[in-house]
């Protein structure tokens, strides 16, 4: 299936949005998602199913100084 993923198409074999955040390396557990400008809280990633060209956000905490 082909979303675009933070602006760039990515091909993702997962429908399923906590699948596909482990599928593409999302594994820290203190990142941010909004899928079509709609933040899906860590709780809910488990039940959100994803189609074709649906818009994910993933944004990881950066740490510094």
């Amino acid at each position: 299936m082909r979303i675009v993923l933070n602006g760039q198409y990515c091909e993702v074999k997962s429908t399923m949005l906590d699948q596909i955040l482990i599928e593409c390396d999302y594994i820290n557990p203190a990142i941010a998602t909004a899928l079509n400008d709609t933040i899906v809280h860590k709780q809910a990633r488990v039940g959100t199913v994803l189609n074709e060209g649906d818009r994910l956000e993933v944004v990881a905490p950066i740490g510094g100084g």
